[in-house]
């Protein structure tokens, strides 16, 4: 029989999914709204890309200052994508531990599951398009990139939706964004009323022994 998962003060939130799935726009929203949130800024050690700002979209950094933070064990996760490699930033748990705020991740189901394993009362969501055809749609839309990019993206999607919706905690679908960032606040809401999670320390309760 599994323990219960202990709930600690603060509230970690995971989102993860396909690239063209309007996740970061909804992290952005949920940032904008919730009171005592925090945005985790990914450590990278790829090269800015378009108009990406240092400590805005991520933080930019080389190999050597990479190597020197997980000696330092600043990252609450961190892992080799395509050549370059990614980090969150252990600070952000703490300030939301201490704060008993939430932190918000932008990130990659293997990032979200290494974060689930230290942290077992992280929230993990996965945001999926209403079809693999419309999410094909978005990223033509863009007119960014070419077909054999679309092609790779599109296969890499499939294998992170297979990984998400398998598992993480929920799954919400964005075929309308007002929907969609609905169905993630009220998770949100849901989840920072749990038991263990809201501060009862005024209220000044016995606490019942086990």
């Amino acid at each position: 029989m599994n323990e219960p998962t202990v709930l600690q003060p603060g509230l970690l939130v995971v989102l993860s999914a396909p690239s063209g799935t309007g996740k970061t726009t909804l992290a952005r929203h949920l940032l904008a709204e919730v009171p005592n949130a925090l945005f985790s800024v990914s450590v990278t050690t790829r090269q800015p890309r378009g108009r990406e700002q240092d400590g805005v979209d991520y933080h930019f950094v080389d190999v050597a200052a990479f190597q020197e933070r997980i000696e330092r064990g600043e990252f609450v996760e961190w892992a080799e994508v395509y050549g370059h490699f990614y980090g969150s930033p252990q600070s952000v748990v703490d300030e939301a531990r201490a704060r008993r705020g939430m932190a918000i991740f932008d990130i990659d189901v293997q990032g979200g599951l290494a974060i689930k394993r230290k942290h077992p009362d992280t929230v993990c969501i996965f945001v999926v398009p209403p079809s693999l055809e419309e999410l094909e749609r978005r990223l033509r839309e863009r007119g960014t990139d070419a077909e054999d990019t679309i092609r790779r993206r599109m296969l890499a999607a499939r294998s992170e939706i297979e990984r998400g919706v398998s598992s993480y905690d929920y799954i919400i679908v964005n075929d309308n964004f007002d929907r969609a960032y609905g169905d993630l606040h009220s998770v949100v809401i849901a989840e920072r009323c749990r038991q263990g999670r809201v501060d009862l320390s005024k209220l000044r309760l016995e606490r019942s022994g086990s």
